[in-house]
């Protein structure tokens, strides 16, 4: 056996179960391609005020549905970075303003330019964002996914509705892994009485149809209540809904372990109950739990946006995938200004990103399977 053989022998048997967790999961290409997706879709979601173009709450009749605009990085004088001015031409069929580039008017394009004022990090005051426009009339600058009905600019509505639901995936499934963890572990460790009124909590939960619960409960919420307090509320309505899943699965492994050896030892050694499913349980199944938190986290962001396409979710003036999306259901709008279909797009992406994330992270937890 040569040296550099016994060297890597020795560096797997020596290693962590997070190194050896890493090594496998650098192998899956898929799934580190999903990674760096999902992370610069968090990055937005941090910075999504700095990354918007223009207010995304702004409305302005003379700028509404201005379709993608492109941005021209060169021109007769080399690197130059800039966009056309728009000129606003009345249709003689349907009398609609119709809005088209006019080469002639060129509005540089510059970084880290003045728009409209925000709170960066909810700590300090700015208008600084990362690209904007010099000059021109009020119906000028960068549209890159155009306009909606309104007049308000896509790119910058769909930035920040990344942030909003984003969120509220990630803090709806922490919760749910929170409840289907403890009581999962508490239905299959203790068994007898606790595990049969937790199985029949979860069997009521399932049992009742999902569209009209949610929209009960939507309905239940008070229209005084401010974007904030119905953000906290859809994020548990969707959290005391989905845990069921993980609790089952979590139940089932329990049974399974508790009468090991390991788990045996455990409790003759005088271990806590806590200390038996979080040190001792817990990290034997780990590939599972990680294969039902990758699945949860896109039903949870699918979830938010499917209430709010329904109007059961966030109401606006917030801002989400699902309330974007609204504004795409209308057939005849559509056929004026398909570039609205263009916040499906995300959705789409980050559910196949968490996906094929979840398939790595879940084969990686086994290292020695």
């Amino acid at each position: 056996m040569s040296a550099a053989t016994a060297g890597s022998q020795d560096r797997w048997a020596e290693a962590t179960q997070l190194q050896l967790t890493w090594w496998r999961f650098r192998k899956h290409r898929l799934a580190v391609v999903s990674l760096v997706i999902i992370v610069l879709f968090y990055m937005v979601a941090v910075f999504a005020d700095f990354l918007a173009i223009n207010d995304p709450h702004a409305t302005d009749a003379r700028r509404s549905f201005i379709p993608p605009q492109a941005i021209h990085l060169f021109d007769d004088d080399g690197f130059n970075p800039h966009v056309y001015g728009l000129r606003g031409v009345r249709d003689r069929q349907t009398f609609q303003l119709v809005y088209t580039p006019d080469p002639n008017r060129r509005l540089p394009v510059r970084l880290f330019a003045e728009g409209y004022t925000y709170n960066l990090f909810g700590l300090f005051e700015t208008n600084i964002h990362l690209i904007g426009v010099e000059g021109g009339q009020r119906t000028d600058g960068i549209f890159l996914l155009g306009n909606d009905q309104l007049g308000r600019d896509l790119f910058s509505r769909m930035i920040v509705a990344t942030r909003v639901s984003l969120s509220i995936g990630l803090a709806g499934v922490t919760l749910s892994l929170l409840l289907g963890v403890l009581l999962g572990g508490i239905s299959g460790l203790y068994g007898g009485w606790v595990d049969t009124l937790i199985q029949r909590v979860i069997e009521v939960l399932r049992s009742i149809p999902t569209i009209p619960l949610w929209m009960g409960l939507a309905a239940a919420l008070p229209n005084t209540w401010s974007t904030l307090q119905v953000y906290f509320a859809i994020t548990v309505i969707i959290s005391l809904i989905g845990w069921t899943d993980l609790a089952r699965v979590v139940r089932g492994r329990f049974l399974s372990l508790r009468e090991e050896d390991f788990v045996i030892a455990a409790e003759l050694a005088g271990a806590s109950q806590g200390r038996i499913i979080f040190r001792h349980m817990l990290p034997s199944f780990a590939s599972h739990i990680i294969a039902a938190v990758s699945l949860a986290l896109p039903a949870m962001i699918v979830s938010e946006t499917a209430l709010s396409f329904l109007g059961l979710g966030l109401r606006p003036p917030a801002i989400s995938w699902g309330i974007l999306l609204q504004d795409a259901q209308n057939i005849q709008v559509l056929s004026g200004a398909p570039w609205l279909l263009s916040a499906a797009v995300p959705v789409i992406l980050v559910i196949l990103a968490f996906n094929f994330l979840g398939d790595g992270l879940r084969d990686a937890a086994d290292p020695y399977g």
